[in-house]
């Protein structure tokens, strides 16, 4: 009787089965922002192939994904302000909300229960609970009575806490939702237009770069009552600025060896950074301004690209070296690039020739391209267990 009870459930739950998605893991998924059309593509990189897309995010001419805890949802943030949670196995939108006037990205929280906007119009962050998308709490960026700040370069960091920067106060904030629904703020002051943020991949740093002056601003999570350090101060002191034509990301950027790699603002330039006294170490010519510098999850490449006229473009560093070792044209505008999680690959968007290629980072060789409708970012669920992303 129990052998057949078994096999009436086990034939059951195989029916399920067949009427809802494939069973998968979600360890190889990710998306392709296809900024033109208002979708994502879900892709696999396993295969290296793409499972279909999901429409109706609306603008998505800046957008930024993260994932929750599970990796089975991705979290949309869109220009528009909206908010979209997404079903990588169903491969349909779970719920969206239009939570602001004009956003640029936004976080998880270190359990997975809180989703936070950062927010351009109005100014602040937004606490949303994952699950539901329902509003929990939110900080006003008013940095001074009536005045209120874009807010950018936002990162979970240990403690339930996120750091962001303040681009018009030139400011950190600091804010704990232990209580989620009662956030706790500190104020750091951090520089001239702060104009975007990252955390260290151990948590204990956050960096802003800053857009008014040359330097970057350093804040020890650990030893907030220290105050923000600044770092590289005047690293382009004596020299002419170059017009910027697109601002440079941190949020891709590269610790490798004891040392991290980051953009110049301005300038061909890749800075290298000592990470154990937070000093210049080092500069590698590049082909034009850099906006992403990552590295390969080993530490041992270095993967630039560049902006607007040089956006056609990508080399790699070699970091024991601090040498370019290799030039690749991917395509035109290649706006993001994105490595699988034990850096075997990485996949490159070419927005203005629709398509997505991706590389052997050892060979360089092209593995595969896929077609893709404006492609910008790329982002993989791997991010799901990392801090900062």
């Amino acid at each position: 009787m129990r052998c057949r009870i078994a096999g009436l459930l086990l034939a059951g739950a195989l029916s399920g089965c067949a009427n809802g998605p494939a069973l998968r893991g979600t360890g190889d998924l990710g998306v392709v922002i296809e900024r033109a059309t208002g979708s994502v593509q879900v892709v696999e990189h396993s295969g290296r192939t793409s499972l279909g897309a999901v429409p109706g995010l609306g603008d998505l001419s800046h957008a930024h994904v993260t994932y929750s805890r599970d990796a089975r949802y991705a979290f949309v943030f869109g220009r528009d302000g909206g908010l979209t949670k997404v079903d990588l196995l169903t491969q349909r939108i779970v719920k969206r909300v239009i939570q602001a006037g004009n956003s640029i990205g936004g976080s998880v929280s270190q359990d997975g229960r809180l989703v936070v906007a950062q927010n351009y119009q109005p100014g602040g962050i937004k606490a949303f609970d994952a699950e539901t998308l329902e509003l929990v709490s939110e900080v006003p960026a008013e940095y001074a009575l009536g005045q209120f700040s874009k807010v950018v370069g936002l990162a979970d960091v240990p403690g339930q806490k996120f750091a962001y920067a303040l681009f018009e106060a030139g400011e950190i904030w600091v804010t704990d939702f232990s209580d989620p629904k009662h956030p706790k703020t500190e104020r750091f002051p951090a520089g001239k237009q702060p104009y975007d943020g990252l955390v260290t991949p151990d948590g204990r740093y956050f960096m802003a770069g800053l857009f008014g002056e040359d330097g970057i601003a350093l804040l020890d999570l650990w030893h907030p009552e220290k105050g923000v350090r600044k770092i590289l101060d005047g690293y382009g002191r004596g020299e002419e600025k170059l017009p910027v034509y697109k601002m440079p990301h941190l949020r891709g950027w590269a610790m490798a060896g004891g040392f991290a790699f980051l953009p110049a603002v301005g300038r061909h330039e890749v800075l290298v950074v000592d990470t154990r006294t937070w000093t210049e170490a080092a500069r590698v010519p590049v082909k034009g301004q850099p906006v992403f510098v990552m590295a390969r999850p080993d530490g041992r490449q270095v993967w630039v690209n560049f902006a607007f006229p040089d956006n056609g473009w990508v080399q790699v560093i070699d970091t024991p070296t601090r040498q370019v070792v290799k030039t690749l044209a991917p395509g035109k505008a290649v706006l993001h690039m994105e490595f699988t999680p034990r850096g075997d690959e990485v996949w490159v968007s070419s927005r203005d020739d629709n398509r997505v290629t991706v590389y052997d980072t050892d060979s360089f060789a092209v593995r595969q391209t896929l077609p893709a409708t404006a492609p910008s970012g790329i982002f993989f669920s791997h991010r799901a267990g990392r801090i900062g992303f």
